[in-house]
């Protein structure tokens, strides 16, 4: 009775790490607006690389102790970390062509949809589940809504950089999937959470870091830029996915990319709160619907917790 609690209160714990992980990821469209300066290339290399290098340094121990298994695994370390490498380059574009708000929603929403095909195709559990397909389908609406009210809204931008930001958005989505997928992949091998992560990071923070050379300009042209890169490296990149880490030791890799759908929605009220990006009626519901999709996959998380209890 006591091990099915304790299983209950991990799965609520890991929930609650991605919700956190989710806001802290949504600041950083509009953190990246106060540097218009800067290379969005070069935003995603510093951020994601230097947080990298502090998850790996925090996470040294760890990575040492589980060494000869992270050996033993060392195509999926690589797949991994080139995705992670690749991520935040395709992230950021796509929010500089295409909006923060349709960047953003992009980018995370396809995210569930490619870790589901992972999991089916690779790691052959199937945990689509009715329920997980309602609260799928729910949130592409809701997710759909939002970005055709942005694009409405948005008038300045051209078509062609705003398709190209939304392809770039979907090579995000699928870079996401992929490294959400291999952490989980790696924590189920029994090794550490911190290490998993921890490794990942530290490997593609080498790779991203030497194109700063190149994209590196302003990084530091002002105190604003300073600041800017400041927060991202710390706030979300590494307690943001410190705190992934965490959730994913409890919760399956589709599962917390679906829950990170919150996101988005972080993202379009700081950018109409804060940037001044405007969001008509339709993204607002859009907005709901994605709540909803929260909600349906918190309700399902519930029913799996209690039958973890009536199996005691």
């Amino acid at each position: 009775m006591n091990l099915a609690i304790n299983r209950v209160n991990e799965f609520q714990m890991g929930t609650l790490a991605i919700l956190f992980a989710s806001v802290l990821w949504g600041t950083t469209g509009t953190a990246a607006s106060f540097a218009p300066d800067l290379s969005p290339l070069a935003i995603g290399a510093f951020s994601m690389g230097f947080g990298g290098l502090m998850q790996a340094g925090l996470a040294y121990r760890k990575i040492l102790f589980a060494f000869d298994k992270l050996l033993q695994n060392k195509k999926l370390l690589a797949v991994s970390a080139l995705a992670l490498a690749v991520y935040p380059l395709a992230f950021y574009s796509s929010m500089k062509l295409s909006g923060v708000a349709i960047g953003t929603v992009v980018s995370i929403a396809t995210a569930p949809f490619f870790s589901a095909l992972l999991e089916c195709l690779i790691s052959k559990n199937n945990n689509i589940t009715k329920r997980w397909l309602t609260s799928f389908a729910i949130g592409v609406i809701g997710i759909g809504l939002l970005v055709f009210s942005e694009s409405a809204s948005v008038s300045k931008s051209d078509d062609d950089l705003k398709l190209l930001g939304i392809a770039l958005g979907l090579v995000a989505g699928l870079c996401y999937a992929i490294y959400s997928w291999a952490t989980k992949a790696l924590i189920d091998k029994d090794i550490e959470s911190q290490a998993a992560m921890g490794s990942i990071f530290g490997l593609g923070a080498m790779l991203l870091l030497p194109t700063l050379w190149f994209t590196g300009d302003n990084l530091f042209a002002s105190n604003i830029n300073s600041l800017v890169m400041g927060y991202l490296t710390l706030i979300p990149q590494c307690l943001g996915y410190i705190a992934f880490a965490y959730g994913l030791r409890h919760v399956t890799a589709s599962s917390a990319n679906l829950i990170t759908l919150l996101e988005p929605v972080v993202a379009a009220v700081l950018a109409v709160c804060i940037v001044g990006e405007l969001i008509p009626f339709t993204g607002w519901l859009g907005m709901v619907l994605i709540v909803l999709c929260l909600f349906l996959q918190s309700q399902r998380r519930k029913n799996e917790s209690n039958s973890l209890l009536n199996m005691t």
